[in-house]
């Protein structure tokens, strides 16, 4: 466990190994370690990217991602109407420009396109299944 960093994000997909291959075409994301059942669940995924790591799982038939939660919750819709990264994971990239254009190429929803601010270059995004992501170069 020496080679974890301090702090790892775990995030619930309701398909874990599509999140998996759609996380790597479309952030670079590296993978670490799936471990699928035989019903194809995924019990535990990492993947890396930088210095940091993101574990992954499938937690129940019941779950539902957040871009789901919001078809059924007006509550959900109106919190996330807001562009910015509402129980999201912030990563920095070295090549803003480049990481922006394959996030988008693979169909990622840009919630801000590029921008400059005081901390470095930015945008913002949502993965295949709603959860959000700021990308920052610094």
């Amino acid at each position: 466990m020496n080679d974890y960093p301090d702090v790892i994000p775990m995030i619930a997909y309701a398909d874990g190994p599509s999140a998996m291959d759609w996380l790597a075409k479309a952030f670079g994301f590296r993978e670490r370690d799936r471990r699928v059942s035989a019903d194809g669940r995924l019990g535990h995924g990492e993947m890396e990217t930088g210095h940091g790591v993101i574990m992954l799982a499938t937690p129940s038939p019941e779950y539902q991602g957040p871009r789901r939660h919001r078809e059924d919750c007006q509550a959900a819709r109106r919190w996330q109407s807001v562009p910015y990264i509402v129980d999201g994971v912030l990563v920095y990239v070295d090549d803003i420009r480049a990481h922006f254009e394959r996030a988008k190429a693979a169909g990622a929803t840009i919630l801000s396109e590029l921008e400059e601010t005081t901390e470095g270059k930015r945008y913002r995004a949502e993965d295949v299944e709603g959860h959000r992501w700021m990308f920052i170069e610094r």
